[in-house]
């Protein structure tokens, strides 16, 4: 029971530093995920680590639906310390007009940066394998579906596979290297 329980209350610490919210993923060693709800920011710079209560958390991803639906967010800064981007984490986010994921990154959840309309330029990390998409509601999302001013995309030799839809609807495509 005891197990059981710290790690129910585990998955329910969030809190907020700043203007962005974290959930604790692991106490030992202490790490979190960007957290849901990030709404009403127009920058995220996600600090390498945070300090709540006296606990120094590194930050290891960002985690599912993040930013989603963030219209106001414009940039967005990623530490070396994040490894994985979760799915539809930065979906809808009309505002960003540009990304890059460093190197640490190995894994981009599916429709990660669907629907970013003003989305022109992405610097892919070189460590990810997969540009992958998302299933929900009886549809395939792509990676980068729906932004309507990309209008190149360098893809990474590590890249082995590109999910269905990838590039669909991104009308201003005028350039991709593989």
């Amino acid at each position: 029971c005891t197990l059981l329980c710290a790690n129910v209350l585990l998955a329910q610490t969030e809190f907020i530093v700043g203007n962005l919210k974290y959930q604790v993923t692991s106490s030992n060693p202490p790490e979190v995920s960007v957290g849901k709800d990030n709404l009403a920011i127009t920058t995220a710079n996600i600090p390498a680590t945070v300090t709540y209560q006296g606990t120094t958390y590194s930050v290891t991803s960002i985690g599912f639906g993040a930013f989603a639906n963030c219209s106001s967010l414009t940039s967005v800064t990623i530490p070396n310390s994040v490894t994985s981007i979760g799915d539809a984490a930065f979906r809808n986010c009309s505002s960003l007009t540009s990304i890059t994921i460093p190197n640490s990154v190995t894994s981009i959840g599916g429709a990660a940066f669907s629907y970013c309309s003003s989305l022109t330029s992405v610097t892919l990390s070189n460590n990810i394998t997969e540009l992958p998409n998302y299933y929900e509601n009886g549809y395939y999302y792509g990676l980068f579906e729906g932004c309507s001013s990309l209008t190149s995309v360098t893809i990474p030799n590590s890249v082995t596979t590109i999910g269905n839809s990838a590039f669909s609807y991104c009308s201003s495509l005028t350039s991709v290297t593989i």
